[in-house]
């Protein structure tokens, strides 16, 4: 009968093993993001602040929008309609790319194959973000145009806001309501605008070619679908695209590279900045006291070949008087 339980018994031995690996990956890993977020988090958490300086923003013009025909747009007349039933088709496809990106970007804590670290990847991330996002809000605060979605149409009791009744409306966004059935916020997108930001993150530090492949399907996909759902006119998409990719490109020449931990001879953590300053002090320090050890050395050496030089003179001065 225990022979029949060994195969078990030697299961739960393997998984005990590798749970106690798996946890103490975790461990070290969450040890190391800390220390970094220690370093960055005023950055991160400014972030994410702007985040929701940005729905406050985009709550602001809902209550400037006045709806009207909607206008004439070159991808309305060639896609075709997905109407209010299908119209949560671009939402899902969205759904998908932010969760997908929001699991892969903490895989360093549990998986061998680590590219980056969380904390700067998200550092990076917000940066794109932020920067984006304060061009859409100066842009749609600039010309509001009547919006093509179904609520935000002649008719809709939605395509109005009523005065606020008090400043706690206005700052609480109405939420989830006043986030989902927004108007006026239309140049440019912000759904392209996270999914190309994350998109191309993943394609910058992810490792799996098919799944990029993939990713770019995807941003497509989302593209025409949310033209398609009436979400937004074809000028916002199209916007969206090549601002976001200026943006991203403009970041990586500005902030410093992130180390690539996928070489197994990389340090565990990042040099802080004062760590760099200070290493920098130090290689300058060995520089210069090897520069005067240097000429030390070089005199000292001078000093025996004019000894031996002189030594040499005199004696074959000597030989010639004899």
């Amino acid at each position: 009968m225990i022979w029949k339980l060994m195969p078990l018994i030697n299961m739960m031995f393997y998984l005990g093993r590798e749970a106690s690996k798996l946890w103490k990956k975790i461990f070290m890993e969450t040890y190391v993001e800390l220390q970094l977020l220690a370093e960055k988090w005023k950055f991160l958490l400014a972030g994410l602040v702007f985040q929701y300086i940005h729905g406050l923003a985009a709550r602001g013009v809902h209550y400037l929008h006045r709806p009207g025909p909607v206008l004439y747009d070159l991808g309305f007349a060639i896609l075709p309609e997905l109407g209010v039933q299908r119209a949560y088709l671009s939402e899902t496809l969205f759904s998908v790319i932010f969760f997908s990106f929001l699991l892969w970007s903490f895989h360093p804590f549990v998986c061998h194959g680590k590219r980056f670290y969380t904390v700067l990847l998200w550092l990076r991330v917000l940066a794109c973000l932020v920067i984006c996002q304060t061009l859409r809000i100066f842009t749609f605060y600039s010309t509001i145009l009547p919006g093509p979605n179904y609520h935000c149409r002649e008719g809709s009791p939605l395509a109005i806001l009523p005065h606020p009744d008090s400043i706690f409306e206005v700052l609480l966004l109405n939420f989830p309501r006043g986030v989902l059935y927004g108007c006026g916020d239309l140049i440019f997108s912000s759904h392209m605008i996270f999914t190309l930001v994350f998109v191309r993150t993943y394609y910058k530090y992810g490792s799996n070619r098919f799944i990029k492949m993939l990713a770019w399907l995807m941003v497509i996909s989302q593209s025409l679908l949310i033209v398609a759902a009436r979400k937004h006119y074809s000028v916002d998409v199209v916007v969206a695209w090549y601002t976001v990719n200026l943006v991203v490109f403009f970041v990586d020449t500005k902030l410093p590279e992130m180390p690539d931990r996928s070489g197994g001879s990389q340090q565990i953590l990042p040099l802080s900045s004062k760590e760099k300053e200070s290493k920098a002090k130090e290689e300058n320090h060995k520089l210069l006291n090897g520069d005067a050890a240097d000429r030390r050395q070089r005199t000292q050496t001078g000093g025996k070949h004019m000894e031996n030089g002189n030594h040499h003179v005199h004696s074959e001065a000597a030989m010639n008087g004899v």
